[in-house]
C-alpha cells in the first residue's frame, strides 16, 4: 500500500531527506509502503527495515542506512562505503545530504 505524505513532513529537514531516498532509489521505492513507515504517527520501522536489508547488496544497504541516518542521527553510516555507489546512486546520496544539511 503506498503512503500518503503529510505536507508538513516534507518541511522537515530529517523527514525529506530520507523521503527522497525511498522514492527514488529503485529498491528503496519498494518498501515505501505503510508496512514500514506510519507517517500519520511519524513512525518509521527501522529495525525491520534493517532485518529486510540483510541479503541486499552493499550499495541498496549503503541507500537504507543513509536515509536512516539523515531521518535520525543515531542510526549510524559509514561514508567511506559510498564507494560502493554508481554515479546515479551517488548523486542520489548528495542530494539527500544537501537536502538534510542545507
Amino acid at each position: 500500500m503506498a503512503v500518503t505524505i503529510p505536507q508538513h513532513l516534507l518541511q522537515s529537514r530529517h523527514w525529506r531527506s530520507m523521503i527522497f531516498l525511498f522514492q527514488n532509489h529503485s529498491k528503496l521505492q519498494q518498501y515505501f509502503t505503510t508496512r514500514y513507515f506510519d507517517l500519520g504517527a511519524e513512525r518509521v520501522s527501522i529495525r525491520a527495515l534493517k532485518q529486510l536489508a540483510k541479503p541486499w547488496s552493499d550499495s541498496e544497504r549503503f541507500m537504507l542506512d543513509l536515509a536512516l541516518h539523515l531521518f535520525n542521527d543515531s542510526n549510524k553510516v559509514d561514508l567511506g562505503r559510498m564507494d560502493y555507489l554508481d554515479q546515479n546512486n551517488s548523486r542520489l546520496a548528495l542530494k539527500a545530504i544537501e537536502l538534510r544539511y542545507l
